[in-house]
């Protein structure tokens, strides 16, 4: 198992219920990889941030997020994973039935979701400003992930199911080293989960869409503290390609996005020396008022993530000719596809070793 992101991790996990004795290999770990930096509210596909339209790998992405939500949904019964069951509010400047992709999308949505309900009136129930135009809304439960709490209990969960774990960085090609790697570990398979990394190990056009997390003190303090989200999809935002992106985490911390910007690699951006940045809070502000009241986070004000995407969207396949499967390219839904896709490497790997016999 190559990489030790959300879908490294849950991948081994499922890999190990299967009856497998995964090896987990890589160059960073929790906290230091970008899952730790992603808004990790469940959405069906495509997230807010937007970019995929393809319909045969949106309907893939949809089925392994179901997947997520219903395995989500238990973990969320144990305050220890970081998952909470939430309501989410999805907010529309114009009818959903007016939009045929939201309304396919809604749905279809409905029929997989708690809580559902569609009701135009929960922007000003929620105070959502009147001046940002919205005109239909419709809400749901939905996982939402304290990603600091949950990367690190899965990564305990991974060494309590009996995983070995190697801190190494592994560069070139997969396909050109796979016997030697194979010897190496002794590995009867590879699973690539290794997101921007497999650039270089699959020789893919995977690229960077930069995000960030503005963080605000949800205590109670302040102002009174949000318990639900609320989004406005990047297609449905007013000033392109920007979107709003409001997710309470955990108990005390509220962030706000966000940003989508293809093929930026630059790390250091915040509320202090990048204007687009500032212009999402203030954005979020704007959209929600009672922000104003909001304390921004003195000890780590903003996050920032290199979201992997690909512009085929996920891949998850094994390689012809070889043992090696591939499961990157989530873009900015790797938390809600995890657990599908997991479930997925698993079936693949059992399927490959069972034909090799």
């Amino acid at each position: 198992m190559l990489g030790a992101g959300v879908s490294g991790l849950t991948s081994a996990l499922c890999l190990k219920e299967r009856g497998f004795d995964p090896t987990v290999v890589a160059e960073k770990f929790a906290p230091s990889v970008t899952s730790v930096v992603a808004g990790a509210l469940w959405e069906s596909p495509p997230a807010v941030c937007g970019f995929q339209t393809d319909h045969a790998a949106l309907k893939r992405a949809r089925e392994w997020s179901r997947i997520s939500y219903r395995r989500f949904a238990s973990l969320g019964r144990d305050s220890q994973t970081g998952v909470f069951m939430r309501t989410v509010n999805f907010y529309f400047r114009r009818p959903v039935a007016e939009n045929p992709r939201q309304l396919s999308k809604m749905n279809d949505l409905r029929q997989h979701v708690d809580g559902f309900i569609h009701d135009r009136s929960l922007a000003a129930a929620n105070s959502v400003n009147p001046e940002f135009g919205i005109n239909d809304a419709y809400a749901h439960q939905a996982p939402m992930i304290d990603t600091d709490a949950y990367m690190s209990w899965l990564l305990e969960r991974v060494r309590q199911a009996g995983c070995r774990i190697i801190c190494r960085k592994i560069s070139g090609s997969l396909r050109g080293q796979e016997s030697s790697l194979r010897r190496e570990f002794s590995a009867e398979a590879i699973v690539n989960c290794a997101g921007l990394g497999a650039r270089e190990l699959a020789g893919d056009e995977v690229y960077p869409v930069r995000g960030a997390l503005v963080r605000i003190r949800n205590d109670g303090r302040a102002m009174p503290r949000i318990t639900e989200a609320h989004c406005v999809s990047r297609d449905d935002a007013s000033d392109e390609p920007g979107f709003v992106f409001i997710v309470p985490r955990g108990h005390d911390m509220l962030v706000l996005g966000g940003l989508a910007e293809p093929d930026e690699w630059e790390m250091n951006i915040g509320l202090d020396n990048y204007a687009p940045l500032r212009r999402v809070y203030e954005r979020c502000v704007d959209f929600l008022p009672v922000l104003k009241r909001g304390q921004i986070d003195g000890a780590e004000p903003a996050r920032v993530g290199l979201r992997p995407f690909r512009r085929d969207y996920v891949r998850l396949e094994r390689e012809p000719g070889t043992r090696i499967v591939h499961n990157y390219g989530h873009g900015g839904s790797g938390v809600t596809l995890s657990w599908g896709c997991a479930s997925e490497v698993a079936e693949t790997v059992g399927r490959m070793l069972s034909c090799s016999e």
